[in-house]
C-alpha cells in the first residue's frame, strides 16, 4: 500500500466513531482489497473491549480483507449488531459470497448472539444469500430480531432460501427452548414475486412473532399478497405493514382487509400504489371502521380508487384517535370528490390528518377502463391456477438459482393447455404463454415482427422482456427470442439503430418525448433483457455509451430496480 494511500485510510480511521459499545466506520468509503489494506480496521476492533455493535456501511469490502476482518471478530462474543450495508460497492457478485461466508463463520465461532443483521443495498443477488445462509441456521441467530435486506436482488430463488433458512433457525431454536422471535423483516426490491413471497409467508406463518414488515417494490401479484395475508393473521403483534408498489387487485386487498380485523396493534398500513381499486378500497374501509384504534398511518395513495370508495374509506376514520396521517393521493376522485373528502374530515375535526391531493388523477366518467381491467385480471389468474396445478402435479418450472434444492421428478399426466399463438403472447404476454408457444417460439415471434418499423420493433422488444424472470426456462426463452428479433434487426440494411435506442428509451420512461407515450409499468425486465442483449455481436458498441448515460442518471423507476441497473452499468463499463 502507497505511503499516500496509508495517509488518507489512516485520516478516514480517525474520523471513526466509538461509544455505547459501538464501532462506526460508517461512510468513510475505505477500499479494503487486502489484508493489509485493513491492517487498521483490525486494530481497531481488536482494541475495542466489549464489542456490541459494528458499522461498516458505505465500505467496500473484498474476500481478502472480510477473511481477516472475520479473524478479529472471532473473539468478540459480545458482538449484537452488525450494520453491513452498502458493503460491497464495486465488488463482483462472485466476490460476495465467500465475503459474506468469512464474516459468518467468525460470529458463529465468537459464540456471538446477534440481535440485528442488516445487509441492505448490497445487490448480492441470489447467490449472496447462501453466503449468509448458514449463519441464518447458526445458534448465532437464534437471538435475531431485526433482519433487514433491503435491495439486494435475492429474487425469488433467493426468497425460497432465505425462507428455508428462518424456518430451520425457528426449529432449532425452538429445540433449545427459545424460539426464535423474529421482530422487523426488511425486504424491499428484492424481485421475490409470488414464489419468493409465498415461501417467506410459510416461514412469517411458523415464527409468528413479527411486528414489522417492510417489502415494497417485490412484484408481487394478489397470490403471493393473499399468502402473507394469512401469515400475518397468526402474527397478531405486527405494528407496521409496508407492501408499497406491489399489485394487490381486488382478490388481494380483500384477504388482506380479513387480515386486518384479526389484528389489534396495527399502527402504519401502507398500500400505496397498489392496485387496490374501489372494491379493495372498500374491504379495507370496513376492517378499518371496525378496529384498528392504534391506527396512525393509512396508506392507500395511487391505487384506482374512486370517489365512493375514497369517501369510505375516510368515514371509516372517524374514531381513530391517534391517526396522524391519510393518504388518498393519485386516485380517481375529481375536483368536487377531493372537496367532499376534505368536508368529511373537517366534520370529525380531521382535516389536518390529509396529506396533499395535487397528483389527483380526476373522476372517470365510466367503468369501462376498469372492466377491461378487470378481464385481464381475469386472464391473469387463470394462467396463475394453471401453473400451480402444473406445479402441484410436479410438472411445474424448476428454481435455477437453487443448486441445493432436489427436484422431485415423479411422473404424472401433464394436463393440457389452450393454444397459444404470436398475436396472443403480444398482446397479453406471460412466460407461461411465451413456453407455450414452443421450441420455435424465437423464430416465429422474429419472422412475424417487420423490422423496417423501429417502434414495431421496440414494441415486440418490451413486450418481450415483460416477461423475464430468473428460473431458467423463461430467461432462456426471452434470450433467444431477443437474439433472433434483434439479430434480424440490427443486421437488416433499412434499420436505424440510433432511432431504436431513442425510441426504447422513451418507452422506458428515461427520455421524454413531444407525444404522449406510456412507459412500462417496471424496468426490471427490459434492464435484464438489456444486460444479456449488449453483450451480443450483433448489439451495436456504438450503442453502449449511449445507452449507460441515460441508466446513469437519477430516476424514481430505475431507482426501483437497482439491483438489474446495476448489473447492466457493470456489463457496459466492461464492454
Amino acid at each position: 500500500m502507497a505511503s499516500e494511500d496509508i495517509t488518507k485510510l489512516a485520516e478516514s480511521l480517525a474520523k471513526t466513531k466509538v461509544g455505547g459499545g459501538q464501532l462506526s466506520f460508517k461512510g468513510q468509503s475505505l477500499k479494503l482489497n487486502t489484508a493489509e489494506d485493513a491492517e487498521e480496521v483490525i486494530k481497531q476492533i481488536e482494541e475495542f473491549d466489549g464489542l456490541e455493535a459494528l458499522r461498516l456501511e458505505g465500505n467496500t469490502v473484498g474476500v481478502e480483507a472480510a477473511k481477516v476482518i472475520a479473524k478479529a471478530l472471532e473473539k468478540k462474543s459480545e458482538l449484537k449488531r452488525c450494520h453491513w450495508s452498502d458493503m460491497f460497492t464495486g465488488r463482483l457478485r462472485s466476490e460476495i459470497p465467500p465475503a459474506l461466508i468469512s464474516l459468518g463463520d467468525a460470529l458463529i465461532t465468537a459464540g456471538a448472539q446477534l440481535v440485528e443483521l442488516d445487509l441492505s443495498d448490497n445487490a448480492f443477488g441470489p447467490d449472496g444469500v447462501r453466503g449468509f445462509e448458514a449463519l441464518l441456521k447458526s445458534p448465532a441467530c437464534y437471538t435475531l430480531q431485526e433482519l433487514k435486506l433491503n435491495n439486494c436482488g435475492m429474487g425469488i430463488g433467493g426468497g425460497k432460501i432465505l425462507a428455508a433458512a428462518l424456518k430451520e433457525c425457528h426449529r432449532k431454536s425452538s429445540a433449545q427452548g427459545k424460539p426464535l422471535a423474529l421482530k422487523i423483516f426488511v425486504a424491499g426490491r428484492n424481485r421475490l414475486e409470488n414464489d419468493g413471497a409465498t415461501a417467506l409467508a410459510e416461514a412469517f406463518g411458523i415464527i409468528g412473532t413479527l411486528e414489522e414488515v417492510h417489502m415494497p417494490q417485490n412484484g408481487i401479484n394478489h397470490p403471493g399478497i393473499t399468502a402473507l395475508a394469512q401469515a400475518f393473521a397468526i402474527n397478531p403483534l405486527l405494528k407496521v405493514i409496508n407492501l408499497n408498489d406491489n399489485t394487490f387487485t381486488e382478490k388481494g386487498a380483500v384477504a388482506m382487509a380479513e387480515t386486518l380485523k384479526a389484528l389489534r396493534q396495527i399502527e402504519v398500513i401502507n398500500f400505496g400504489d397498489c392496485l387496490v381499486r374501489s372494491k379493495g378500497a372498500v374491504a379495507i374501509a370496513d376492517a378499518v371502521k371496525e378496529g384498528l384504534h392504534k391506527l396512525k398511518e393509512l396508506n392507500l395513495s395511487f391505487c384506482e380508487i374512486k370517489r365512493d370508495a375514497a369517501l369510505t374509506v375516510a368515514e371509516a376514520i372517524e374514531d381513530k384517535a391517534e391517526l396522524e396521517k391519510l393518504d388518498l393521493n393519485g386516485n380517481c376522485l375529481g375536483e368536487e370528490g377531493c372537496e367532499q373528502l376534505q368536508e368529511i374530515l373537517e366534520g370529525f375535526n380531521m382535516a389536518a390528518v390529509l396529506g396533499s391531493l395535487s397528483d389527483d388523477e380526476g373522476e372517470e366518467e365510466d367503468d369501462e377502463e376498469e372492466e377491461e381491467e378487470d378481464e385481464e385480471e381475469e386472464e391473469e389468474e387463470e394462467e396463475e391456477e394453471e401453473q400451480q396445478q402444473l406445479k402441484e402435479r410436479g410438472q411445474g418450472e424448476q428454481e435455477s438459482l437453487t443448486p441445493k434444492k432436489i427436484i422431485d421428478s415423479q411422473d404424472s399426466t401433464p394436463v393440457p393447455s389452450p393454444p397459444v399463438d404470436v398475436a396472443t403472447f403480444l398482446a397479453f404476454p406471460s412466460p407461461e404463454k411465451l413456453l407455450r408457444l414452443g421450441p420455435k417460439c424465437s423464430v416465429l415471434i422474429a419472422q412475424q415482427t417487420d423490422t423496417s418499423d423501429v417502434e414495431k420493433v421496440v414494441t415486440t422488444l418490451l413486450r418481450i422482456s415483460s416477461v423475464f424472470k430468473d428460473e431458467a426456462p423463461v430467461k432462456t426463452a426471452v434470450h433467444e427470442t431477443t437474439d433472433a428479433l434483434m439479430r434480424k434487426a440490427f443486421t437488416s440494411a433499412t434499420f436505424n439503430s440510433d432511432a431504436f435506442i431513442t425510441s426504447l428509451l422513451i418507452h422506458m420512461g428515461l427520455l421524454k418525448s413531444e407525444e404522449k407515450i406510456k412507459a412500462v409499468p417496471s424496468l426490471y425486465g427490459i434492464l435484464m433483457t438489456l444486460n444479456y442483449m449488449v453483450q451480443q455481436d450483433y448489439f451495436p458498441k456504438s450503442l453502449a455509451p449511449v445507452l449507460s448515460a441515460f441508466v446513469t442518471k437519477p430516476n424514481r423507476a430505475l431507482d426501483s430496480c437497482s439491483f438489474a441497473r446495476h448489473m447492466l452499468l457493470q456489463t457496459l463499463h466492461q464492454l
